[in-house]
C-alpha cells in the first residue's frame, strides 16, 4: 500500500495483564493501513511488557518497530497492577532482553515532534506515560493528529455497578485527569466499557479462531488470562479497529472529568453532555458484528 494511505500510529500499552492488549497489537501488525511508528509500555514491570510486545512483533516479522519501556508506577499512590503475568510465556519465544527503563516519554516526544500533525496516539493502558509527556512538553498534544483512548465508563453507569470505575482510569486517575485537561484542543476519542463490553468472545471460540503467526503466541499468553476469565472482551482491539473503520462506533460530544478525591470512586469518568465546553468525544454505540467482521478480515 502507498505510504500516503497509511495511518501513522504510536501505541501505548500495558500489554501482559489483560490479554486484549496483545490481541490489539496483533491486529495493528496485520492492518495494512497501519504505520506503527513505535510501542511504549506502562504499568508494573514495563520492561517485561516491552519484551512481550517485542516477541509479538518478531513473530510477525517486524523486529524493526521501536519499543520503549515507560514508567512502572502511577503518578501517586501504590501500583495496583505490579506484574505482567503473561510474561511467563517469554521463554518460548524469541525477544529482546535489553530494554532500558523509562525511555518511553523521550521517544514519544521526539517521534511526535518529528512528524507534527500526522500521528494518532492510541492508548490502551493507564495514562501515566501520557501525563508525563504532556507535562514535560505541553505543546505535544497540539502536534498530534488526534488521540484514541480505551478508557472509562460513560453513558450507562448503572450497568457497571460491579465495576463502577474502569481499570485504566482506576490505575492512575491523576494521569487521566491531566490528559483530559490537556487534549481539549485536538480531536480525541474515548472508547469505554459502555461499548467495549458488547464485543466479547468465549474462551473456546477464541481458541478455535485466533490462530496463526503472532496469534499463536497471544493465545499461549491467553491461557494465563483464562485462569481468571472464561472469555476475551475486545476492549483494546475495538479501539484500534475504530481508527481504520469509522463506522464501528458512534460518538457524542461533551466534557469528561475524572474523580480523584473519593476513596471509593477514584478514577470514575464523569461525562457531562451539556457543558459550556464540549471538547471530548465519547463512544456511545458500537456495531459489534461490524467490529468482528473488520477484525477477522485483518487477522
Amino acid at each position: 500500500m502507498d505510504a500516503q494511505n497509511k495511518v501513522p500510529i504510536l501505541l501505548d500499552t500495558d500489554i501482559g495483564s489483560d490479554i486484549d492488549d496483545a490481541v490489539c497489537l496483533s491486529y495493528l501488525l496485520r492492518q495494512s493501513r497501519c504505520e506503527l511508528l513505535g510501542i511504549t509500555t506502562v504499568s508494573g514491570e514495563p520492561e517485561k511488557r516491552a519484551m512481550l510486545a517485542d516477541a509479538i512483533c518478531r513473530v510477525e516479522g517486524r523486529p524493526d518497530i521501536p519499543i520503549h519501556a515507560g514508567t512502572g508506577d502511577p503518578l501517586w499512590g501504590k501500583q495496583k497492577q505490579p506484574q505482567a503475568q503473561q510474561g511467563v510465556v517469554l521463554g518460548n519465544w524469541d525477544h529482546r532482553r535489553d530494554f532500558q527503563s523509562n525511555t518511553a516519554v523521550d521517544f514519544l516526544r521526539k517521534t511526535i515532534r518529528s512528524r507534527p500533525h500526522e500521528i494518532t496516539l492510541l492508548t490502551i493502558g493507564p495514562l501515566t506515560n501520557m501525563a508525563l509527556l504532556f507535562r514535560m512538553d505541553p505543546e505535544i498534544p497540539k502536534l498530534l493528529k488526534g488521540m484514541v483512548m480505551m478508557i472509562g465508563a460513560f453513558t450507562h453507569p448503572l450497568e457497571f455497578v460491579r465495576i463502577p470505575v474502569e481499570w485504566n482510569s482506576y490505575l492512575d486517575p491523576w494521569a487521566a485527569a491531566i490528559v483530559y485537561d490537556s487534549i481539549k484542543e485536538i480531536p480525541n476519542f474515548s472508547i469505554g466499557l459502555d461499548v467495549t463490553e458488547k464485543c466479547t468472545m468465549e474462551a473456546e471460540e477464541c481458541r478455535k479462531r485466533l490462530k496463526g503467526g503472532a496469534l499463536d503466541l497471544v493465545m499461549e499468553a491467553a491461557e494465563v488470562w483464562f485462569e481468571y476469565s472464561d472469555k476475551i472482551t475486545f476492549h483494546d482491539p475495538l479501539a484500534g479497529a475504530a481508527i481504520f473503520n469509522h463506522e464501528l462506533i458512534s460518538y457524542d460530544d461533551g466534557l469528561v472529568q475524572v474523580e480523584t478525591t473519593s476513596p471509593i470512586l477514584t478514577g470514575m469518568t464523569i461525562w457531562d453532555t451539556k457543558p459550556e465546553e464540549a471538547v471530548h468525544k465519547v463512544g456511545t454505540k458500537v456495531d459489534s458484528e461490524g467490529f468482528f467482521q473488520e477484525f477477522f478480515s485483518v487477522v
